[in-house]
C-alpha cells in the first residue's frame, strides 16, 4: 500500500461517493436495516468463533476452517459496512484517495480469503468421506495451519495485484464513484488513459480467473463426494455423509451466485440503483446468511451453541 503514496492522480485527492444519493427518501430506512444486519453478522460470527473455541469437541480441522471463515467474514464486512453506515446518515461522502485504495485492498483481500477457506472446506470433506482412514494424516494441525495461511496469502496476493493496478491508473475527472463503496467497475469509469483497457481486462481475468478456479476444484471435490456417498449402503449413511457437507455447500451456492452476479454480469446499460442493490447483496446480505446457514444447517455446531450458551442462561432447558 505504501508504494502507493507517490501515485500520479492528476490532482484528485479525494472521492465523492455517491451509491446512495439515488434513494433520498430511503437513506434512514437502510441505515437501519443495514445496521441491524450489520450487528447480527457480527453476533453470528462471533458466536461461531466462541463455541468453537470454548467446546473442545468442536477442535477438528472442520470447525477450524469455518472459524477462520468467520474471521474473514467479519474483517470483509468491518472493511466496508461501517463506512456505508456513515455515508447514509452524512451528507458529505468524500473519501479520501488512500482511504478509497485501503478500503479496496481490504475488501478484495478478506473477499478473496473468504473464497479461498471456502475451497479449503470442499476439500477437507472430501477427504474426509473419500479418504477417512488418512483423514488425520492428510489433515494433520499442521496441513491445516498451512491451508489457512495459504488461503490469507491468496487473498492478499489478488488484492495487493487488484488495487496496484487501479490506483496506478491517472483519474482526471470527475471525481464522483457511482457506488457506495471503492468498487473496481465505478473507478474505471473515472480513470484515463491508454492503459485504463487493458487494465479492466487484468483485473477482470484475475478475479473471474480466480472465482471460476476455486469453484472448479469445490465442484470437484464435491463430485467425487457425491460418488462416495452413492456407495455408501445404507440410507442412514448416506444421509448422515451428506450432512456433515450441507451448510458448506449451502454457503458455497449463496457466496458464488451473489458473487457471479458482480463479476460475470452482461456488459449493456446500467443503472446506478441496479449497480448499488447489486452491490449490497454481496456487501451485506451474503455475510448475513453465512452465520445462519452454519448455526442452522450444522447439527453438531447448532448443539454446542445450545450447550455452551443456551445451558447458562436457562439450564432447567437444556
Amino acid at each position: 500500500m505504501a508504494s502507493m503514496q507517490g501515485v500520479n492522480h492528476s490532482g484528485v485527492s479525494e472521492f465523492i461517493l455517491i451509491g446512495f444519493s439515488t434513494f433520498p427518501h430511503l437513506q434512514l430506512m437502510f441505515f437501519l436495516l443495514f445496521l441491524l444486519m450489520y450487528l447480527f453478522t457480527l453476533l453470528g460470527n462471533l458466536l461461531i468463533m466462541a463455541t468453537i473455541w470454548t467446546e473442545h469437541s468442536l477442535h477438528t480441522p472442520m470447525y477450524l476452517f469455518l472459524c477462520a471463515l468467520s474471521i474473514s467474514e467479519v474483517l470483509f464486512t468491518f472493511a466496508i459496512v461501517p463506512r456505508m453506515l456513515a455515508d447514509l446518515l452524512s451528507k458529505l461522502h468524500s473519501i479520501a484517495f488512500l482511504a478509497c485504495a485501503s478500503q479496496m485492498f481490504f475488501s478484495f483481500t478478506f473477499g478473496f480469503t473468504h473464497s479461498f477457506l471456502l475451497t479449503v472446506m470442499g476439500y477437507d470433506r472430501y477427504v474426509a468421506i473419500c479418504h477417512p482412514l488418512r483423514y488425520n494424516v492428510l489433515m494433520s494441525p499442521r496441513d491445516c495451519a498451512c491451508l489457512v495461511a495459504l488461503s490469507w496469502v491468496g487473498g492478499s496476493f489478488v488484492g495487493t495485484v487488484v488495487t496496484t493496478a487501479i490506483f496506478n491508473l491517472t483519474f482526471c475527472g470527475p471525481n464522483e464513484i457511482h457506488h457506495f463503496g471503492c468498487h473496481v467497475h465505478p473507478l474505471l469509469k473515472l480513470a484515463c488513459g491508454k492503459d485504463v483497457l487493458v487494465v479492466a481486462r487484468g483485473v477482470g481475468m484475475v478475479c473471474i480467473t480466480t472465482l471460476l478456479g476455486c469453484l472448479l476444484l469445490i465442484l470437484l471435490s464435491y463430485a467425487f463426494i457425491v460418488v462416495a456417498i452413492l456407495k455408501i449402503p445404507s440410507a442412514e449413511g448416506r444421509q448422515k455423509a451428506f450432512s456433515t457437507c450441507a451448510s458448506h455447500l449451502t454457503v458455497v451456492i449463496v457466496h458464488y451466485g451473489f458473487a457471479s452476479v458482480i463479476y460475470l454480469k452482461p456488459k449493456g446499460p446500467k443503472s446506478l440503483e441496479g449497480d448499488t442493490l447489486m452491490g449490497i447483496t454481496y456487501t451485506v446480505l451474503t455475510p448475513f446468511l453465512s452465520p445462519i446457514i452454519f448455526s442452522l444447517r450444522n447439527k453438531e455446531l447448532k448443539n454446542a451453541m445450545k450447550k455452551a450458551f443456551l445451558s447458562k442462561l436457562y439450564p432447567e432447558k437444556i
